[in-house]
């Protein structure tokens, strides 16, 4: 069997970025991934700054605590003030422009008023005092964010904090999914004996949408080599096909005839669970398709619904990443204590489904079978356990959260 660190070497070695780049409105480019280094038109802060509430004063004015000075004028934030004149102080909120002249700000929790517009200090102030510097966060033409970063909340917020309006991403993956199996019945039908309804149609769309994805859901194809082949054709305008089911070699498991005999198949045993089998190739496009010559990518998922979804995070998921662009693939990892034990080790790489507990540490989830769809709705990430590894309770263990995968 191949290795999990070995089958997603391949896979992100495998993967071709698009090249395509478009200018997005800042506000419109969540989820996507930058095209090109952002750098800042500005300083930021643009000007001096007080980082408080206070008073505006020069240093030198205030020898000993009690010093009492007249206000000579107020800066809100927003404006801009005069130059401070010597032996007087300004008031000043956060974030407003320190004046021409002043070198320190008081707070105001160290300042009384003493009547008639003029305060008394009981702090006596050391130059530069809760002052923010001019390009002390960020200097103009600094870079802010490097390309190949994805562009969630707090990048789409700095970069607008920047005065950058656009930005240049690469253009969405496009993705084409079906679904195979006669025993599939859509959710709302009949369900007969010996039938199954679809839940892969909804998670795999849902997390290639997620992911940002421009998807093509071609629903479900049946059992046979001719639809198959047929799907395959359609699907090959995208940059990347995403299939579940039919990846074994029995006599209803159409994909892999049906992938060799439209472009190329190599058909891999991984050492995880759950999962194992996955499908990885490409399949030829015709002549006059919408995304050009050439081929697109092959994936082929498990048919088990929890084996699909774990698979798909774990490896397609980087895939995808690697494809659209971005740098970083690897989803961010935790150690963490476990809270109980696990005596039934594996000697594949277990994705142990498991949850955070209120005092951090982490319990597994009570049933591992690949088939417990709840699981996956009551955990809340997956322990990466290395093959052959027991767990005991307070043996510290990579914890995975799905907040991270499925963001």
């Amino acid at each position: 069997m191949l290795s999990f660190e070995d089958a997603l070497a391949q896979l992100l070695a495998a993967a071709k970025p698009v090249s395509e780049v478009r200018w997005l409105p800042t506000q419109a480019a969540a989820g996507r991934v930058l095209a090109q280094d952002l750098t800042s038109t500005v300083n930021v802060p643009p000007l001096d700054n007080s980082a408080m509430d206070g008073y505006a004063v020069r240093a030198a004015d205030i020898p000993v605590p009690g010093t009492v000075l007249p206000v000579s004028q107020r800066i809100p934030a927003g404006s801009v003030g005069t130059t401070l004149e010597p032996g007087t102080a300004a008031r000043i909120f956060t974030g407003a422009p320190v004046p021409p002249g002043a070198d320190a700000v008081i707070m105001q929790e160290r300042c009384e008023h003493a009547g008639e517009g003029r305060v008394s200090f009981q702090h006596v102030p050391k130059a530069g005092e809760n002052i923010r510097r001019a390009g002390e966060d960020v200097a103009k033409d600094a870079r802010i964010l490097a390309a190949g970063t994805r562009l969630g909340p707090a990048q789409l917020a700095f970069a607008a904090s920047v005065g950058l309006a656009e930005v240049p991403v690469y253009r969405r993956l496009r993705v084409a999914t079906f679904f195979t199996g006669d025993e599939l019945v859509m959710p709302g039908q009949p369900l007969p004996a010996g039938a199954i309804y679809n839940s892969n149609r909804y998670a795999i769309v849902a997390l290639l949408e997620r992911l940002g994805c421009e998807v093509k859901d071609l629903g479900q194809v049946p059992d046979s080599l001719e639809a198959t082949r047929a799907a395959l054709r359609e699907a090959a305008a995208a940059d990347l096909v995403v299939t579940c089911g039919g990846v074994s070699v029995g006599e209803e498991d159409h994909v892999k005839p049906a992938v060799e005999a439209e472009g190329s198949l190599n058909l891999w045993s991984i050492a995880i669970k759950p999962g194992k089998p996955l499908a990885f190739g490409e399949v030829r496009r015709s002549e006059g398709e919408s995304a050009g010559q050439g081929s697109a990518a092959f994936i082929g998922l498990p048919g088990n619904p929890v084996s699909a979804f774990v698979t798909f995070l774990m490896l397609v998921r980087p895939f995808i990443l690697r494809s659209q662009g971005a740098t970083e693939v690897a989803p961010r990892a935790y150690s963490l204590p476990a809270a109980g034990e696990w005596n039934k080790a594996d000697k594949r790489r277990e994705f142990l489904r498991a949850s955070l507990t209120a005092e951090g540490s982490v319990a597994l989830y009570r049933h591992q079978g690949a088939g417990v769809m709840a699981s996956l709705v009551e955990a809340t990430g997956l322990i990466d356990n290395p093959p052959g590894q027991v767990i005991q309770a307070g043996d510290t263990v990579r914890f995975l959260s799905f907040s991270e995968l499925l963001g």
